[in-house]
């Protein structure tokens, strides 16, 4: 009889529980009515002849429920305490089943050959497919994520962060040298003319802004005259600069081969050949990308720009309502609906699925099945003992109640069959 108490035992095992014990009644009550039957009838068959019939039987029924409570009794513990050799067996040997049951699911079930065949016969994209286009299971891969996603962001140390960054941006960006590739890339630019769009919309932005911002010229000239120049005169040069800088600008934003736009596309193009070629241009540009990278502003702009990230990717995970996670879950039902109708998708991912899990099974399979070896031996043998009679012991109570029965049978019909053969025994 199990000895865990049963506020520790689950609902299923205190059911298990009620029920073991409640046909190791039934065997036991087996066993006393054939041992009261028994009585009855070795007392009274002098009287009656024909219960020598009904002695046999109860005397057949009692060997065979005492040799059957013997050898179940035998799995889980001793006998009546007795030290007799071969009992016990599941605590005494627990560790050998332990290795026995973990050989046999690696020898029966994770087996490449098994796997596969199982896996091929199983539409596991579509099924996969069929599950994620619904939206509560969408919602809840999406949330499930969300939560995985916002675990590891609060794991992560920001200063690990930063410096992982930092260590990324000065490999990446700052130990590279710039002059070469940036020379390239604006050579390329002026060959085909590309930056000729940013000349116009430079242009077209200073021309606004004179517009728009004709008082500013007020004074920019004219407070550099000598003060004996008439106050007049000062307005006239001031209007003087201001219509020659909008006359200017309209001038380069109607000629495209205007002498300001030749002298940029030749400022671009020797500034192109400088970077890829000259020693101080290259040596200048160097200088001042090492300025900006060690600036310690452009450092706490970087860890800024990481925290105020953080801060928003944890807000919009924790909202189910956000804009992130609603597009989170529309992705996985669009990849649900896929699987359902994609067959080239469905044949990848089943060919990917089941792959994988040959190659775990190959690779790992003696590590699989010794999760079931070292958890066996961890147990302790009283409690695995009772684990395994809580499972199997209601139905080997039915060997004990099946075996008194069967013994009575065999009893009776031997007892019968001997006074057929020898009548006047």
């Amino acid at each position: 009889m199990p000895r865990t108490p049963m506020a520790l035992l689950s609902p299923a095992d205190q059911e298990r529980l009620r029920a073991l014990r409640m046909m190791k009644a039934i065997a036991a009550g087996a066993l006393v009515f054939m041992a009261i039957v028994f009585v009855i009838a070795f007392w009274q068959q002098s009287q009656y002849p024909w219960l020598g019939y009904v002695r046999a039987a109860a005397e057949g029924g009692m060997v065979g429920a005492l040799a059957d409570w013997f050898a179940v009794t035998a799995l889980f513990r001793r006998p009546l305490g007795l030290p007799i050799p071969h009992t016990a067996i599941i605590p005494n040997r627990k560790d050998e089943i332990g290795r026995t049951l973990g050989e046999f699911v690696e020898t029966n079930f994770l087996e490449a050959s098994v796997v596969r065949t199982k896996l091929a016969s199983t539409a596991i994209a579509h099924r996969a497919g069929e599950w994620l286009q619904q939206k509560p299971h969408a919602e809840r891969v999406a949330s499930e994520g969300a939560s995985i996603a916002a675990g590891i962001l609060k794991a992560l140390s920001d200063d690990d962060v930063r410096d992982l960054i930092a260590d990324l941006a000065r490999e990446h960006l700052v130990q590279p040298e710039w002059g070469p590739p940036a020379g390239a890339w604006l050579e390329k630019i002026v060959e085909v003319d590309a930056h000729h769009g940013a000349v116009d919309l430079a242009a077209d932005t200073i021309a606004t802004w004179l517009d728009a911002n004709a008082e500013s010229f007020t004074g920019l000239v004219s407070r550099r005259l000598p003060g004996w120049v008439p106050k007049l005169a000062h307005r006239f040069v001031d209007d003087t600069v201001y219509h020659e800088a909008v006359k200017f600008v309209h001038a380069v934003q109607a000629d495209p081969r205007h002498p300001a736009r030749l002298a940029i596309d030749g400022y671009l193009g020797r500034l192109a050949d400088n970077l890829q070629n000259d020693e101080i241009t290259r040596a200048k540009l160097e200088n001042a990308k090492a300025s900006l990278f060690d600036s310690p502003r452009v450092g706490a702009l970087a860890a800024e720009a990481w925290n105020t990230a953080k801060a928003g990717l944890l807000t919009s995970l924790a909202d189910p309502h956000s804009g992130l996670r609603v597009r989170a879950a529309q992705a996985v039902q669009e990849i649900g609906e896929r699987l359902t109708t994609d067959a080239a998708l469905q044949k990848r991912v089943d060919t990917w699925v089941s792959d994988a899990a040959v190659f775990l099974v190959e690779r790992y399979r003696h590590d699989i099945a010794s999760v079931i070896t070292d958890t066996i031996e961890r147990w302790d043998p009283a409690e695995t003992t009772e684990k395994i009679e809580l499972m199997v012991g209601r139905d080997l109570q039915y060997i004990r109640l099946n075996g008194t029965v069967v013994g009575a049978l065999a009893g009776l019909a031997i007892f019968t069959v001997a006074h057929a053969i020898l009548p006047g025994v």
